[in-house]
């Protein structure tokens, strides 16, 4: 199983080994990770809910991202994308999250060149980047879309879910930084930064939701019509 999951994290798998994907077998070792990892981020959060604290906002999360992926990418006749199945996917995505466990916080001290704060962004990065090839990975060899459809799919709930959590979380701490009602710290820079996201996130869905619409359109309609007519002109051959 670990070998199979080692494979899948970097992207060793093709078309026949996904087949033996099963969320019978893999779905609760990935929700295993997923809580870990939850509580892993969150250990020495001072202000984390509870929820957050047992990581078991995580293992929901696991949940509501595999709905949001399995409604946008089902339109697009995946060739196999059950609804259980992208949770799995997601769920065997959590190890690489393990990197926000480190406690960089006790080994980096007030002398240090770099802060803790930013060590925790570069990780951020770090695992953001890996987790979005792994979707691109997983659109293409276990939904086996073609290269517009995957990068559409991929790019339309990431700009959505950026754009809500910046909204839900950040907007009250992000005023205030940017009408200069409270002193600097360390984490502005990465406010600032989330504010760019969102805002290239917002101007993105008027490029991302028409030509989401036009392949869903394509797929469902303009080729098999397209087919159809093909066929007849072969029956009249």
């Amino acid at each position: 199983m670990f070998d199979y999951w080692l494979r899948f994290l970097f992207f060793g798998l093709d078309r026949e080994g996904f087949a033996g994907l099963s969320w019978r077998q893999y779905l609760r070792p990935g929700l295993i990770a997923t809580w870990l990892a939850g509580m892993g981020r969150y250990w020495d959060h001072p202000q984390a809910h509870w929820l957050q604290k047992l990581g078991l906002g995580s293992v929901v999360y696991v949940f509501v991202l595999g709905a949001i992926l399995w409604l946008v990418v089902t339109p697009l006749k995946p060739k196999r994308w059950a609804y259980l199945d992208v949770v799995t996917v997601v769920s065997l995505t959590s190890p690489p999250a393990l990197l926000y466990a480190i406690p960089v916080e006790l080994w980096l001290g007030p002398e240090s060149l770099v802060t803790a704060g930013d060590v925790n962004v570069w990780f951020l990065a770090v695992v953001a980047a890996w987790r979005v090839a792994l979707l691109v990975f997983c659109l293409r060899r276990l939904a086996e879309l073609k290269w517009p459809q995957t990068i559409v799919a991929t790019l339309l709930p990431l700009s959505a879910i950026v754009t809500i959590l910046t909204a839900l979380n950040l907007e009250k701490a992000v005023f205030q930084v940017m009408a200069g009602l409270r002193e600097p710290t360390p984490n502005d820079g990465a406010y600032f930064v989330l504010v760019l996201l969102t805002v290239l996130s917002a101007y993105a869905a008027f490029v991302l939701v028409p030509a989401y619409l036009y392949l869903v359109l394509k797929v469902r309609w303009l080729d098999p019509r397209r087919e159809r007519r093909f066929a007849a002109e072969l029956e009249e051959i």
